[in-house]
């Protein structure tokens, strides 16, 4: 131990060693910020400054974690053990599960999913009669999740919202949620963090404890935290002051999820003395790829003063290809995947292909089925979103939990045993009215009376209690082939010999695979622990590096890893940048931190793409380059990237040209028929102005098609009568492709998005 430090570079000693005070160990990609952390945490530990039980280290996914308590108990041993060392979520849920009690919950609390999320929301808008068209439980869930980022609770929250009549109603909606959450003895994934803090304010002593109990908090990520979180870590450092964060401002890019970048460039404001480390030295990529991600996040405005370097060899130059369409496009990838790993001797599973919206991936997939290259597709189907896992989850949290509704209302029937919805109606109703769970109300068979099915009820009440009575006597690996079998989800599956249930029933045996490999690795394995532990899983914690195989995913999920070589497709503005960020000040800059996250993950080649027209949603553009393509220097460019950039194109492709210059002509000549609203977005992707699409023209890639009817007879502001909706009024018309796109407000059935030639509509007033 006494040569720990030898392999650390000078900026990286510097970080280990401080330790007076707050500080920011600014690590851009690539430069050993998790050695730094581990590092660290044992020099901690070496110099007997903290005990190991008085460390707090937190990092935002179960994967990292986990990789950092190995590292750490690779350089103290089995003492590493002892340390609080997790996610900002499982890491709270350990302090709820001693504390929650003061909030008014029991500590066999439930953990809701966004299955379940969906599902009591549901519920609350039926019983409040709000109309789903107009409040989507998407935009609830949103609402919902963004207010207890910023630490709003439902009653906050219906503070804010008075006088705005559209906020009340949410507000509504969020009261009735909270309530039904507390009344299941449960909470949500929003509710982890923000109950953590509001435990800690509403009870000085408990947060003076676990002030006093961790002298030392690390925190990795810190770009990514949010308001709760910042909170928390203020709340438990202000007595110390020992707190160290770790973060790159420059990697910021879950600000759509609430993060909050400002919390680490304002970080020496909120904490006074506090020493800023630069780790700037980059171990992962060639200076090509690293060159190309500096000039193109240096047109941010929002980044601290560091410069990456790397004394890594200079390396292949970056390609960049326009291919005709999506398909063209991820068989090029393709080819150039084989190519590679024949000529030099590289495995499937050196490669990513990455990509900006999750649409994205049915091309990709389909394309890599037919072409027989293995692949793996991250953030597919979830796992533990999968019917069949989802059953018997729900089976194991009414076992842990018997106030959980929800569980209880999805497995009541499942497999089939003659328990219709109507009588699961009346046992809710009921249930309220005497203020129990319904679990609790078919504990007295007297509450069954008049209910058809009370026979089947009172068997699965039995059921349930003989799974209660030995939950904490076996493993629960044994308790899931209990519940398989008892239950007659088993028989169910085999009884039906199909193909999609031999799938399903290996998904549960692969489940069955999670909790041994669980109880291995957990001491203290019981129910709650386990349930506890799928919930706070991530898609990248199921990665496995392992796998012969090309990993598709979209960049965000990328964050954190490393590939030999990476494809980055898709470059298109409106795409990526994504359209939403072009049309609202400030969020180009976030899309550009993905962009050199996304560039930084490639060790040895880099290869971006994008293409001349793609179809997605439904709707088939023509394209211009990515701006990030355009900050790209030449210098790091490969001589046919170079050419493709600046527009040497084949006599076949300027005659196509050619043949667009005269649909933007003939789009011109019509345009004064067209509304002032259309004529100000030729291209609905991006929302380019007609000159812009006429110099686009002269740039690298094909432009958006600009053939528009020559006839229009909708107009901003016309009224009209639909069908199916109604009356309402035109509020905006968009062209796509040879169509508009209106999009009408209607007075019973709320905001609809139409295609012009594809709808009847009968125009009532013109003005």
């Amino acid at each position: 131990m006494s040569e720990l430090l030898d392999g650390l570079n000078d900026r990286q000693k510097e970080a280990v060693e401080y330790m007076d005070g707050p500080l920011l160990i600014l690590a851009g990609a690539g430069s050993g910020k998790t050695r730094v952390l581990t590092y660290k945490i044992a020099y901690l530990l070496e110099k007997e400054i903290v005990k190991p039980w008085q460390i707090l280290a937190i990092t935002f996914t179960n994967k990292a974690a986990k990789e950092m308590k190995e590292r750490v108990e690779g350089l103290v041993g089995q003492v590493a053990q002892d340390m609080w060392l997790g996610t900002f979520h499982s890491v709270c849920v350990r302090i709820l599960k001693r504390e929650i009690e003061l909030l008014g919950y029991t500590r066999d609390f439930n953990i809701f999913d966004e299955i379940d999320k969906e599902k009591v929301l549901k519920e609350v808008t039926k019983k409040l009669n709000i109309d789903e068209k107009m409040y989507p439980i998407g935009l609830l869930k949103s609402e919902i999740s963004k207010a207890k980022e910023v630490m709003k609770d439902n009653l906050t929250y219906q503070k804010e919202a008075m006088g705005d009549f559209r906020k009340e109603e949410i507000a509504k909606v969020y009261n009735m949620y909270q309530d039904t959450l507390k009344s299941n003895n449960s909470i949500d994934f929003d509710d982890i963090i923000m109950l953590t803090v509001k435990l800690f304010l509403e009870n000085p002593d408990r947060l003076l404890y676990y002030q006093q109990k961790f002298s030392y908090i690390l925190v990795d990520e810190y770009q990514d935290t949010n308001k709760t979180q910042f909170l928390l870590i203020s709340l438990l450092s202000s007595a110390t002051g020992n707190i160290c964060v770790v973060g790159d401002e420059s990697q910021s890019i879950y600000g759509f999820r609430g993060a909050d970048i400002t919390n680490i460039l304002n970080f020496e404001k909120e904490f006074p003395n506090a020493k800023i480390v630069k780790l700037e030295e980059n171990y992962r990529s060639t200076k090509n790829i690293l060159n190309a991600a500096n000039e193109v996040i240096k047109n941010n405005s929002s980044k601290l003063d560091k410069v990456l370097w790397t004394q890594n060899e200079e390396g292949e130059k970056i390609e960049y290809k326009t291919l005709n369409n999506e398909y063209e496009e991820v068989e090029y990838v393709v080819d150039k995947i084989d190519e590679l790993c024949r000529k030099e001797n590289q495995k499937y599973s050196d490669f990513a292909v990455l990509f900006r919206t999750n649409a994205q991936a049915r091309v990709l997939e389909e394309v890599f089925m037919k072409s027989g290259t293995p692949y793996k597709l991250i953030g597919g189907i979830k796992f533990y979103a999968r019917k069949e896992i989802k059953d018997i989850i729900s089976y194991l949290k009414l076992i842990q939990n018997k106030n959980d509704n929800i569980a209880l209302k999805r497995i009541i029937n499942e497999p089939k045993r003659g328990i219709g919805d109507t009588a699961v109606d009346k046992l809710d109703m009921l249930a309220s009215q005497k203020g129990v769970s319904i679990f609790e109300l078919i504990q007295d068979s007297n509450n069954l009376t008049g209910i058809r099915s009370a026979g089947n009820i009172i068997l699965f009440r039995d059921m349930i209690n003989s799974f209660i009575r030995v939950k904490n006597e076996i493993k629960v690996s044994e308790l899931i082939k209990k519940v398989l079998k008892e239950s007659g989800y088993e028989d169910m599956l085999n009884s039906e010999g199909t193909k999609e249930t031999e799938i399903r029933f290996d998904n549960l045996m692969e489940f069955i695979g999670v909790a041994i490999e669980f109880e291995n690795e957990n001491a203290e394995h019981t129910l709650g622990d386990f349930l506890e532990s799928i919930a706070l899983v991530s898609d990248v914690d199921n990665l496995d590096e392992t796998t012969e195989a090309v990993t598709l995913m979209t960049m965000h999920s990328a964050k954190g890893l490393e590939f030999k070589n990476v494809f980055i497709v898709g470059m298109e503005e409106g795409l990526f940048p994504s359209k939403r960020s072009i049309e609202e000040d400030g969020q180009t800059e976030e899309e550009r931190r993905l962009c050199y996250v996304a560039i930084t993950r490639a060790q040895k080649h880099l290869f971006l793409t994008n293409t001349k027209k793609r179809t997605l949603y439904g709707s088939t553009t023509f394209s211009i380059p990515s701006r990030f393509i355009e900050e790209i220097p030449d210098s790091v460019l490969s001589e046919d990237a170079i050419d493709n950039r600046n527009g040497k194109k084949s006599a076949s492709t300027r005659t196509w040209l050619d043949d667009e210059y005269k649909k933007v002509e003939t789009y011109i000549s019509n345009r004064n028929r067209v509304s002032e609203n259309v004529e100000r977005k030729v291209r609905p992707n991006v929302g380019i102005t007609v000159d812009a699409f006429l110099k686009n023209l002269a740039g690298t890639t094909i432009p958006q098609k600009a053939n528009v009817a020559s006839e229009m007879k909708y107009k901003v502001g016309m009224e009209v009568k639909h069908k199916k909706f109604g009356i309402g009024v035109i509020e905006n018309i968009e062209p796509e492709g040879d169509d508009f796109k209106l999009e009408i407000m209607f007075d019973n059935s709320g905001f609809k998005r139409l295609m012009a030639n594809y709808t009847p509509l009968e125009i009532i007033n013109k003005d």
